[in-house]
Parts: C-alpha cells; structure tokens; sequence
C-alpha cells in the first residue's frame, strides 16, 4: 500500500512560493487502478511525482508498505525509484518497436533471450504482438503510447505512474490506451496511478479515484463508495444529469432521486417495487452509465401511491441511494 501523509510542496516562483499541494493525504490499495483528476493547476502531476519519488515534499512524508521514503538516500533511494515507472510519451524514433520497449532492459544489462522474451509478453498485452519489427512514425499516436506503456513496464515495476495517458490521443484510440493500463494492473499485477483532468477516465478503468484541486484532495475513495455520498463532486461529474425543471414535478406526488449499482438493481429494483407496494414510478430526468464493467443509473422519479415511502426505504434497504432533489443550488463539477 502506498500512503500519503501531509505532503505539501511548493515551488519558487519571481514573485513567491507557488503551493502546488496542501496538506494532501491518501491510501492507494497495493494492485488498484487509482485516479487523480482535477482540472489544470491542480496538483495532480506534483503528487504523482512524489509519489513516484521523483520530488521530495516539503513537508509530511510517502509511504511504501509502511515504509517512510523521506528518510531514503543514494542506492536506497534509487532502489525504490526504480520501482516505479513513469509512462514517457516520446518514443525514440530510430528504434523498432520492440527495440524501445527493450531499451530499459538494455540498460540493465537483461541478456538477450530474456529481453526477447519479455518484449514478447509485452507486445502481447498492448495488443501490438506484429508490430515489433515497425518505426514510430509507422503507428497511430494511440498505438505509440500503448509502446511508451511497454517500455515503462518491461523492468516489471511494481508502480505504474501514466500522466494524462489519453493527452495527444484521439477519442477513437482512447479506449485502448486505457485497456492497456487496465490489463497492466490486471494482467502484470502493477498498482497503477493515472492522473487526467478528464473525470471520465476514472469513470472507465479506476477503483478509487481523488479529485485534487487547487492542491487539496476534496474527496476520495472508491468510485462506488462516491455515488451516493450527498454532495459528491465526483459523483455529479461521473453520474448520468438529473437536472429537470421544478414545474414537471408538480404532477407527482413526491420526487426523488435514485442511484442503482449493478446489473440485478439496474433491470429490476424498481419494477419488483412498484409491484410489490402499488407505487407508479416516472422516469423525469437521469439515465445510464457505466463504472468500468459496471452498469449505474441515476434516475429523478416522480412517485405516486400511498405506500411511496415504504417503497423507497425497502429499495433503499437494497442498496439504491435514495436523495430528494434540491434546487436553487449549483452544483460545481471537476
């Protein structure tokens, strides 16, 4: 587990000190997909340096499995470094495909049947195993950064570091870069940190997820814990709008808002119900998403019937975030 306690940094500038992180702390789980997003000037690529222990924080400390990194120096210090891997887009352009994804190998002193080996296995996982033997100007920019995704795996890192991973890259390539690190959490058994300032790539391959601005965390923790916590940001960022004027309530009822998790809450919570207490449900505002493989809808009702409330506390009791709607608030997204 790698552990953030307190760290701040701040930077020299002509006039004064930048802040680039305040007081920040987290917990990222030993083989998660962990997500830093924010908009720019957040901090994100800060923490993430420290993280990777490329910066020292001014103050407080990066833990690796209880280990206090502040108190490394020289070969220690660059044993740990080495650990973790930060993903460099610039390929070198003389080199093959494979001869990039094997140059940190190289510089270990791999032998020849083990770097072919593990250039192999990595070709595989970025789903370039024919390209091997291609130029960089011969790819795709996603094909590319799928190879500098290699390259900063092939010394098997325990840490996977990719900076805005999708930067440069088209909506149509974005899926497989970001298939790529999942696999590499998945397949290699990397703990990955992706920082963006695209929520929505959280949205797509992360567990837990900290949306950092002006360098403070304003929350954190799994996405699927954030969903129904009132007042999430991220939630509001990542979730389906449920905006719908207060006139087209005025026929119901009640009004409420409705977050299901899952395939069986998804198609089934809502019919089983408004069978099971007599209660019509309308679908006013909301829809469908999904977190990674996970389906998630976030539904305004307007709901009629006696039994509205017994209803809504057994669905509730059943795992849906049951929330009545406000108004006259704005909502700030990342």
């Amino acid at each position: 587990m790698i552990t953030v306690e307190n760290v701040s940094k701040s930077f020299p500038s002509a006039e004064s000190a930048v802040t680039a992180l305040r007081d920040v702390n987290l917990a990222v789980n030993a083989g998660s997909l962990f997500g830093i997003v924010g908009p720019a000037q957040a901090g994100k690529t800060t923490l993430a340096r420290c993280v990777a222990l490329r910066e020292r924080p001014d103050r407080g400390t990066v833990r690796y499995d209880g280990m206090d990194t502040s108190r490394l120096a020289g070969r220690r210090l660059w044993g740990a470094q080495r650990q973790v891997a930060i993903v460099d887009p610039v390929l070198r352009p003389e080199r093959t495909v494979a001869g990039n994804i094997a140059a940190p190998l190289e510089r270990m002193g791999v032998e020849l049947d083990r770097r072919r080996s593990r250039v192999g296995v990595l070709l595989d996982v970025i789903g370039l195993s024919r390209s091997g033997a291609r130029l960089p100007s011969e790819l795709t920019p996603g094909q590319q950064r799928r190879v500098a995704v290699a390259r900063a795996l092939a010394a098997a890192p325990s840490v996977l570091l990719a900076d805005e991973p999708t930067d440069g890259v088209g909506a149509e390539e974005s899926a497989s870069v970001l298939s790529v690190l999942d696999r590499a959490r998945a397949e290699l058994g990397a703990t990955v940190i992706v920082t963006s300032r695209d929520a929505d790539i959280a949205k797509r391959i992360c567990d837990e997820v900290a949306l950092l601005d002006r360098g403070s965390v304003v929350e954190s923790g799994t996405l699927l814990s954030l969903l129904g916590k009132p007042g999430s940001q991220l939630a509001e960022v990542l979730l389906p709008s449920v905006d719908t004027p207060r006139a087209h309530l005025s026929s119901y009822d009640r009004a409420v808002d409705v977050v299901l998790v899952g395939f069986a809450a998804v198609g089934a919570l809502l019919p089983e119900a408004s069978a099971r207490f007599d209660v019509g449900f309308t679908t006013i505002g909301g829809g469908l998403t999904r977190l990674g493989d996970t389906p998630v809808a976030r539904f305004r009702l307007g709901v009629e019937g006696q039994r509205a409330d017994a209803a809504l506390a057994w669905i509730a009791e059943r795992g849906a975030h049951v929330s009545t709607p406000m108004y006259g608030l704005r909502d700030v997204a990342a």
